[in-house]
């Protein structure tokens, strides 16, 4: 009750008019109602057109508390599963340097891993066919300060749901999985050979593996995370994502997030034939998963082909999309945990691209 008193001071701005409103302007006039109308409280959206800004602002607030606003270039947020996309660069770049091999067994790399009824390989890790579980309970929330290897204790005893290669789960324990075997095979904590490897050479100077890490002239610009409820938003619960950094673990600006789309449309860093591995779905019986390695390969709700990720974390819901046809990169980021307003990003994101 305190806090839905708190954040009824908090000045919200006024609810925009849609009418008549096309392109850019219905875009932003959307991004702004989401914070008028409290649907959450603030987040940072970079759009890119051939590698130029078309908008780049923050809307709301990074801190009810304090009235912070959000700066797309500075406010620091949790990424969620946009850190797959980063975890599936790495695992390109082991792929060619020769570390690993994607269709080579996990027990390779991690050969003390309770023996399951069938093998798995690191290709069926990174698409979310092994077979591998998904969260139970609180899981999704878990505040211990698991290292990679010691994460794996919450499912490694778990029975497999399916026979790798034969159906598709999502989940992020399949990225702790492989993260272990990622280092493993290179023999440097997995977070080290990503900063050295993918965030430097990427020029990604506000992507952070874990809060402890932020640098300190960045740690004031941590935006505040938030939860939802019926009467008002309250501060998310304290969680450690640092057992599962390669799913779910990074934290970065929305002017990074989008950089990271941009490079990813230019294919930098690795060979077109890396990349056309990451970005090309795994059949599944047939049928297209709408999966690759790391990265969501899919369409739009208008049918338009992207690569990217969409991402739910404690205190964050993200979106990365890359449009390799339209030369377009969508970045947005929200200090709540899914506040349920997909819908009004996917109409923002229709009216840009519609220019």
């Amino acid at each position: 009750l305190f806090t839905h008193i708190k954040n009824l001071f908090v000045p919200f701005p006024k609810v925009k008019s849609m009418e008549g409103l096309h392109g850019l302007e219905k875009a932003n006039a959307l991004f702004h109602n989401l914070v008028a109308e409290k649907k959450v409280p603030g987040l940072a959206v970079v759009i890119l057109d051939k590698g130029e800004i078309q908008l780049q602002k923050g809307y709301g607030f990074a801190n009810l508390e304090n009235r912070k606003k959000i700066d797309p270039k500075q406010t620091v947020f949790r990424i969620a599963s946009i850190s797959k996309c980063i975890t599936g660069l790495a695992l390109g770049k082991m792929m060619e340097d020769g570390i690993v091999d994607l269709d080579e067994s996990f027990y390779t790399y991690v050969p003390d891993y309770p023996k399951k009824k069938y093998d798995f390989t690191l290709r069926q890790l990174a698409s979310h066919t092994a077979g591998i579980r998904g969260y139970r309970g609180k899981e999704f929330a878990l505040n211990q300060d698991y290292s990679i290897k010691e994460g794996i204790e919450v499912f490694k005893n778990d029975p497999l749901f399916f026979e790798p290669g034969t159906g598709y789960l999502y989940n992020s324990f399949d990225f702790v999985l492989l993260s272990l075997a990622m280092q493993e095979a290179s023999g440097i904590p997995f977070k080290q050979y990503v900063e050295k490897n993918i965030l430097t050479p990427l020029g990604l100077k506000n992507t952070f593996s874990q809060q402890k890490s932020v640098r300190p002239s960045a740690v004031e610009n941590i935006a505040q995370f938030y939860t939802k409820t019926s009467l008002c938003f309250k501060q998310a619960v304290e969680v450690n994502n640092a057992y599962k950094l390669a799913g779910g673990g990074y934290l970065s600006t929305c002017e990074d997030v989008a950089k990271l789309g941009k490079l990813i449309l230019q294919h930098k860093l690795l060979t077109k034939e890396t990349y056309d591995q990451l970005l090309t779905s795994q059949i599944i019986e047939g049928q297209p998963t709408f999966y690759g390695l790391g990265f969501q390969v899919s369409q739009d709700v208008k049918g338009r082909s992207f690569v990217g990720h969409v991402g739910n974390s404690v205190g964050a819901y993200t979106n990365l999309f890359v449009y390799p046809e339209k030369e377009k990169v969508v970045a947005i980021l929200i200090n709540c945990t899914d506040p349920k307003v997909q819908p009004i990003l996917d109409e923002a994101i229709d009216s840009v691209l519609n220019l």
